[in-house]
């Protein structure tokens, strides 16, 4: 019986030594992982954004804006009116860009061609930019998302 009491406290002892080491391998991993990979943060959504004053945009040009986290494209056309876009190619997410020399939206990344629409013309992009609505007011210019 008394080489069963050792026994039993032999196993004991490695149960704890065991469960000990494997306690503090998870606490020193945990963090570690943590670390590597956060938490997923949802982001803030943008309905609206202030871009500047009419008098900021000559015609024929285009501008590139933060709306959110994201790139917009402001163009300026020759005959005054605005209009705006995501400036996020549909094809690899490049930013697109307003080529006055061309009178279109131009990716460098795959010379990707989209008319003064949004819509897509030549090149891989395969659907059009997501189109913002341009709001005047006094001499302020405001973009909204549509919906």
């Amino acid at each position: 019986m008394n080489s069963d009491f050792k026994r039993s406290r032999r196993d004991f002892l490695s149960y704890i030594l065991g469960f000990g080491f494997l306690g503090w391998l998870v606490s020193v991993l945990y963090p570690i992982f943590r670390y590597i990979n956060p938490p997923k943060m949802p982001e803030a959504k943008v309905k609206s954004v202030k871009v500047g004053k009419i008098d900021d945009f000559k015609p024929g040009t285009g501008t590139i804006f933060k709306f959110g986290s994201k790139p917009g494209l402001l163009i300026r056309l020759e005959t005054g009116e605005f209009r705006a876009f995501s400036a996020v190619c549909t094809h690899l997410d490049c930013t697109v860009q307003y080529r006055s020399d061309m009178k279109a939206i131009w990716c460098a990344c795959h010379n990707g061609k989209y008319d003064l629409n949004g819509r897509n013309i030549s090149g891989p992009p395969p659907r059009p930019l997501e189109a913002f609505r341009v709001v005047i007011k006094g001499d302020e210019i405001y973009i909204t998302k549509e919906g």
